[in-house]
């Protein structure tokens, strides 16, 4: 997991002046501060609530330049915090909840104080959406999942269900089946979104089952998940499906809600440029809370070096 030896708190209620402000510690985050390190602007990441981002949760990352073999998202997160570290980054366990960004420097409040910033890099990600359905939320924790990294020791033996059809959905019930007895995915159309490569693992598979063409409309049990009610899509049919745990894969929504109303945003992600630049001069955005197409490792990696290089390049002009 993370070396958190070389995160720190920042002092309550403390105000900061930083060049260069980084909010998320994904791989847009991180590639950020190697870069904003590199160029001596002694850039300080505020980690969020999820260190390594979303890319942490993901037991192996396959398709990762540099790692035939595939490497771990915690290891690979890690590994981008020591590198960014080792050119004077700074990295601290801080999670903003408000901005200001009508006036510079940059107003960024956070759980541990104030930090006003020249530049701004925000990389805050996305978050795992919900289906929003009775029982869902009261057994969240009680087999109701939304990481099998996280949690896919704990059904050893049992029999779970998947919801989803992309990269994210077969990538974890591939992982799954190294614990489970069986996992069946069900999905609300008839073909996966997924790659051909996944796919084709998925299907040779013999733990795992498929049902087409459904939702899941509740989540049954008392103190844990005991059965899921599933709905056909094209007939309204309803059943019980027994099942011990409650798989969610069904995309990301970004974490862009503090900065509704300060920058421009389109379905929730904050539009940038070709150069990584927002609506507003000193402020660039990427990895997920900017990317709504892509959402891979390497492209989040590349938005938040870009974002690096041109937050430098904002500096350098001021100063002449």
């Amino acid at each position: 997991m993370f070396n958190l030896s070389g995160i720190s708190a920042s002092s309550q209620n403390a105000q900061r002046h930083v060049k260069t402000l980084i909010l998320g510690a994904g791989p847009a985050g991180l590639s950020a501060a190697l870069y904003a390190a590199r160029a001596e602007l002694q850039p300080l990441v505020l980690t969020g609530t999820q260190l390594g981002g979303q890319a942490s949760l993901t037991h192996t990352i396959e398709n990762y330049p540099g790692f035939p073999d595939g490497v771990g998202g915690a290891e690979l997160g890690e590994l981008f915090q020591k590198q960014a570290e080792r050119f004077g980054a700074s990295v601290e366990f801080d999670t903003a909840h408000s901005v200001d960004l009508s006036q510079r420097p940059f107003r960024v409040s956070a759980d541990n104080g104030e930090y006003l910033a020249e530049t701004l890099i925000i990389a805050t990600g996305a978050s795992p959406n919900h289906l929003n359905v009775p029982g869902e939320a009261e057994l969240t924790g009680r087999g109701v999942s939304y990481c099998a990294t996280c949690d896919g020791w704990f059904f050893k033996d049992k029999e779970v269900v998947v919801v989803g059809g992309g990269d994210s959905a077969l990538e974890e019930a591939l992982f799954l089946t190294r614990f489970a007895s069986t996992v069946t995915i069900v999905h609300r159309r008839d073909t996966l979104r997924a790659g051909a490569i996944l796919q084709k693992r998925a299907f040779e598979n013999p733990k795992i089952k498929f049902v087409w063409n459904s939702i899941v409309t509740e989540v049954i049990g008392t103190e844990k998940v005991e059965a899921v009610r599933l709905k056909s899509v094209q007939t309204g049919e309803e059943q019980l499906f027994r099942t011990d745990g409650l798989f969610i894969f069904i995309g990301h929504t970004p974490n862009t809600q503090m900065f509704v109303g300060q920058l421009d945003m389109e379905g929730g992600y904050i539009k940038v440029d070709e150069r990584m630049r927002t609506s507003v001069p000193g402020v660039y955005a990427a990895g997920e809370a900017a990317d709504s197409h892509f959402k891979q490792v390497i492209v989040s990696a590349g938005m938040g070096a870009a974002a690096a290089i041109e937050a430098t390049r904002f500096l350098e002009a001021e100063s002449g």
